[in-house]
């Protein structure tokens, strides 16, 4: 990742700029989903191990790539096991690159199911059914996986699943929350993948996008025993006030509990965690020691509102500030993890410029300080930012511009009003995807 493509006004123009942008670049670097693959699958002269563990295989290898990561994942492991690999079929956000021998790659909707999702999951229904007894299904999931695949139980539609997901997202559901729905929706997740390819060997090399790592809940593990039920899934729609809305198919089926009579994965399956949240926020740390900055780790499972989260998130900042508490000045202080947004009207955004825009007001005028907001894919929301740098001249030019930065959070529009102050992050997508990282920096 180049470190020049995080350099937005304020960094072009802070003495330190240059210094954070390499920490940032360095963060995704170490998530590089070619990488995370390569460190966990090799040869022996002639054994395939996978995480260490050699792997017998009698029959054929195929592969199956679900998520935002699943083109950089798959050349990774095509590379390493060259004409081994019999064949595979990737789903995806977006289909750039050179052609993967041997491998079909399409495009899935994200972060809402499309049609697209709905024809990625009946060819993935048919691939699985061509692997044999004998064979090796590796998998290669990452987060997005959940919208970009879609095989809905009977008397769903896609236009149910369409609004329940709208619903989910702007009420503020945390995606563990939404994923316990999705599992209970779609013949594939939850464990649904694995049991059609059994008695087939599968693993699953998996790239984490959802705080602690809990299997189930990443892509909605299509290759993970479903630990919650149908009744808990009812459960978040009353917990957010969804009930009412909710489309009356979709109540009928959860109300049945079909889906949990299905017989869980056995053990043919193996899951692998190659790539986290806490990889991408530890080779931050190091980068910002090599730049000078006294590093700390304050967490790796942040989550809640997003402009509470500021709020929480700026107190520490400017303690650390007065206080050299956690570190003393110059510090780097990493938070990683999830917020969450409820919408409550239609400005343009996403979490992290959410974020970034709560703690505008909060660090008005206060000297030294700087907030980066960073989602590790390189899109935040349904937007091409992947976060926005603030710092305490933020709320002054904002003014200067006749924008108030408390008008334009009130309408969640975070997007129109740093994009005006130029200092959106716009790296492109960074084909990764291990949550958000906040950077929360003195000088």
């Amino acid at each position: 990742m180049n470190p020049d493509f995080f350099l937005t006004r304020t960094l072009r123009n802070h003495p330190r700029g240059e210094s954070i942008a390499r920490v940032l670049a360095v963060a995704l670097d170490a998530v590089e989903p070619g990488r995370a693959v390569g460190r966990f699958v090799s040869f022996e002269g002639e054994t395939l191990k996978i995480a260490g563990s050699p792997i017998t295989v009698e029959g054929k290898i195929f592969t199956l790539g679900i998520g935002k990561a699943a083109v950089a994942m798959t050349r990774s492991l095509a590379n390493i096991l060259g004409r081994r690999l019999a064949s595979g079929l990737v789903v995806t956000k977006h289909t750039t690159g050179n052609p993967i021998f041997g491998v079909d790659v399409m495009e899935g909707g994200h972060p809402i199911p499309d049609e697209r999702s709905l024809i990625a999951g009946s060819r993935f229904e048919e691939f699985i059914s061509g692997i044999g007894e004998d064979d090796l299904l590796i998998c290669l999931i990452s987060g997005g996986g959940s919208a970009l695949l879609a095989s809905p139980v009977e008397g769903v539609s896609l236009d149910d699943l369409q609004s329940l997901t709208t619903s989910l997202l702007e009420c503020g559901a945390r995606i563990d929350e939404v994923n316990i729905l999705r599992r209970q929706l779609d013949r594939l997740k939850g464990g649904g993948l694995a049991q059609m390819a059994a008695p087939a060997h599968v693993v699953s090399l998996i790239l984490s996008d959802v705080v602690g790592s809990p299997l189930e809940a990443i892509a909605s593990g299509p290759t993970v025993p479903d630990p919650t039920t149908a009744a808990d899934a009812l459960e978040v729609l009353e917990r957010y006030g969804l009930s009412k809305k909710t489309p009356k198919s979709i109540l009928k089926v959860l109300r049945r509990g079909q889906k949990d009579k299905r017989p869980s994965p056995e053990n043919h399956v193996q899951n692998i965690i190659v790539g986290s949240n806490l990889m991408a926020a530890q080779a931050a740390l190091l980068q910002a020691q090599e730049e000078g900055f006294h590093p700390y780790l304050l967490q790796t499972d942040l989550q809640g509102e997003a402009r509470d989260v500021a709020m929480d998130l700026s107190i520490q900042l400017r303690w650390a500030w007065k206080m050299g508490d956690p570190v003393p000045r110059p510090a780097c202080i990493v938070a990683g993890g999830e917020t969450t947004v409820t919408v409550h009207a239609d400005g343009r955004g996403g979490r992290n410029t959410e974020l970034a825009l709560a703690a505008v007001s909060e660090l008005a005028d206060f000297p030294d300080v700087m907030v980066v907001t960073l989602a590790t894919d390189g899109e935040d929301g349904a937007t091409d930012a992947a976060g926005a740098v603030v710092t305490g001249d933020t709320w002054r030019s904002g003014i200067e511009l006749d924008m108030n930065s408390s008008e334009f959070l009130n309408r969640n529009d975070s997007y129109t009003y740093f994009n005006a102050l130029d200092d959106l992050l716009k790296p492109g997508p960074t084909g990764t995807n291990v949550n958000d990282l906040t950077f929360l920096f003195t000088f």
